[in-house]
């Protein structure tokens, strides 16, 4: 049971709270009906994840036990087998699905696109150089959708920002760059046997992406908050004031996969890091503090 749940990896269930974007910037997180329903969408997502990381470990095994991290996953290491793995992937996505489709018609079919998206992205995308970033942006971008989808199942005036999307699609491939970039310095040679797409990437070319994009990324968030429909909607010019504390949480990260030698596991590095989980509470509290405590 111990080596099933860690092959979940509940601990990349950070990656879901985007899904609760939707909700906080609807202005909907203290109606308790939109907040228990975002909530949900949380949980499926989840759910739907875990589903997909078993499917990746099952597909990459062989790879999986050549890498000097990943060789000790569950079904790598032997502690789960390839048909009881199979039957827990198999198991969490069909409740994940259950669970979207309850929640409504529109998440149902958000849900679907996710699973449909992971399981390209395990069988061929991830091999596909500047693509197999791509993708998991856009899985991100599509957890994004959903949270605001599962809102509009309810109340269909919830609009779909597309700055959202942008802030989301940016942050995503920041993240995934510098993952790809630490798995390039870690593995050296050995880089394209465990990930094909990995030959066709440098250190060099990481190093000129990755500020390229974290800039993409605090413009556009900056943007949004003096965007005039954005202070209409809200009622409030103060979200700007919140940008320090992007710019802080970006820079942050940058310091810890080029200094240090982060970057291998995002979710992990925000929690191994005080500064950085401190950037990132301080800004959720000051978003939450102006949109609804003014």
């Amino acid at each position: 049971m111990k080596a099933s749940i860690a092959l979940m990896r509940p601990s990349q269930w950070i990656k879901n709270v985007v899904v609760l974007a939707g909700v906080v910037f609807a202005g909907r997180l203290s109606d308790p009906e939109f907040a228990l329903r975002a909530m949900g969408a949380f949980a499926a997502f989840c759910v739907l994840s875990s589903a997909a990381y078993v499917f990746n470990d099952l597909v990459d095994v062989e790879k999986d036990r050549r890498h000097p991290e990943k060789c000790r996953r569950p079904i790598a290491s032997g502690a789960v087998s390839p048909g009881a793995a199979g039957a827990l992937a198999g198991a969490l996505a069909i409740v994940g699905l259950g669970v979207a489709y309850w929640l409504g018609p529109r998440f149902g079919v958000t849900a679907c696109v996710f699973v449909l998206i992971n399981v390209l992205y395990t069988l061929w995308l991830k091999r596909q150089v500047i693509i197999d970033v791509m993708a998991i942006a856009t899985s991100f971008i599509i957890r994004a959708i959903g949270g605001v989808e599962v809102l509009r199942d309810l109340d269909p005036g919830v609009d779909l920002s597309a700055w959202l999307l942008l802030c989301t699609f940016f942050l995503a491939l920041v993240m995934s760059f510098g993952k790809r970039r630490s798995e390039l310095v870690l593995l050296e040679d050995g880089a394209k046997d465990h990930r094909e797409a990995l030959g066709d990437y440098s250190i060099q070319l990481f190093d000129s992406i990755i500020p390229m994009l974290t800039a993409c990324a605090i413009l556009a968030y900056s943007i949004y908050t003096i965007w005039p429909d954005t202070v209409a909607k809200f009622g409030t010019d103060k979200l700007v004031y919140t940008v320090p504390f992007v710019v802080y949480g970006f820079f942050r990260y940058l310091f810890l996969i080029r200094e240090r030698g982060l970057g291998g596991n995002p979710s992990e590095i925000v929690f191994r890091d005080g500064a950085l989980l401190s950037s990132v509470v301080v800004w959720m509290g000051a978003i939450v503090g102006i949109l609804y405590f003014r």
